[in-house]
Parts: C-alpha cells; structure tokens; sequence
C-alpha cells in the first residue's frame, strides 16, 4: 500500500513539472510564431512592391487598378495573404485624391477607365506625400484605383520595428516610399478636411 503513495507522489510530481515547463515554453513558442509572421508579413508585402515596379517597367505611368491584374500582367505569381489576419485580406494604398475617401466607382467601359488611370498618372506618379488605405473588400468600389501598395489590416502590436512603426497596419508596403518621408495617411471612410 505504501508503494501506491509513493507511485501517485511521483506521478503528481511529474505532472508538476511538466505543467510548469509548459507555462514557460508556450509563450515563447507564441513568440517565436509572431516573429515567423512579422519575417512573413514583410516578404510578402515586397512581393507586391516588386510586382508594381515590374508593372511600371511593363506599363510606364500607370498603375494596376486590382491586385488580380499584376496576376494577369505576370508581375506577380499570385495573391499573397496577409499573415497577420485570420481573413487574409490586406489594406490596399492608393494615391490620395481630394474626394477619393467617399467616391464611388461610376459606370465605364475598360478603355475610359484605363483613358482616365493614364490622365491621372501624371499626378499621382509624383511623390507620395499623401496617400489613402482603402479595405480590399471595398476596393472595387473606388473610381479609378491606383495601386501603389498594401498594408496589413491588423493593427496588432508588433515585436518588430519596421521603418520606425510598432504596428502592422502602419507597416507600409509601397511603390516609390522613401522611409525618411513617411507620407500622410487616410483611411478609406475618413472625413476629409475642407
């Protein structure tokens, strides 16, 4: 009777141990998978970067109106998902435009729409000082989308800083940006200032 004592001490003993060593290995496998991510997230978001440069070299002056067309231009093998969302669903930048936060797209055929992405070019391919991050989901509502980049629509604390930002939704993935001159940024939705 004695050694079943002993056997059950031993056995509560053990699951002890293993329990604390759980408590300590599982936060720093969380830590270790976020820090996997934040490498993933910013491949990835190089990936698109890439993809509008070869556009630009492909297109001069104009810029993919969908994600989907830097698929079709061969600029990009495919979609890539945001590793920071369960949706996968990035934040799409585009130039800012006065009354680009509010309009909607407006019926037209391909060749108006690709007539006024090229008569909008000549401003938009200027530096970036201002820029707006538009939803994918609503992306197909905007007149005349220019694609200049993506951001992660997570605004989770990072463990990384990237280009001086804590957080993934402020990790700007864009055509042309100078770190040393962060643009403006406008949420799709925002009021604008008169």
């Amino acid at each position: 009777m004695v050694s079943k004592g002993y056997t059950l001490l031993v056995l509560l003993f053990a699951v002890s141990v293993i329990t604390i060593g759980l408590l300590v290995a599982v936060p720093v496998w969380q830590t270790q998978i976020q820090r996997e991510k934040e490498e993933e997230l910013i491949f990835r978001g190089k990936q698109y970067v890439e993809a509008i440069r070869l556009y630009q070299t492909k297109k001069p002056g104009q810029y993919a109106a969908s994600l989907e067309e830097l698929i079709e231009e061969k600029c990009l093998r495919r979609l890539f998902r945001d590793p920071m969302t369960t949706h996968g669903e990035w934040n799409i930048i585009l130039p800012y435009q006065q009354g680009a936060a509010s309009r909607t797209r407006r019926p037209s055929s391909r060749q108006n729409r690709q007539q006024q992405r090229a008569g909008n070019i000549s401003a938009a391919s200027q530096s970036f000082q201002r820029v707006i991050i538009v939803p994918f989901r609503v992306l197909s509502s905007i007149d005349n989308p220019l694609i200049i980049g993506v951001v992660s629509s997570s605004s989770k604390k990072a463990f990384k800083i990237f280009r001086d930002e804590s957080t993934y939704d402020k990790w700007l993935f864009m055509y042309g940006l100078d770190p040393q001159r962060m643009p403006e940024i406008v949420y799709y939705g925002q009021e604008e200032e008169n």
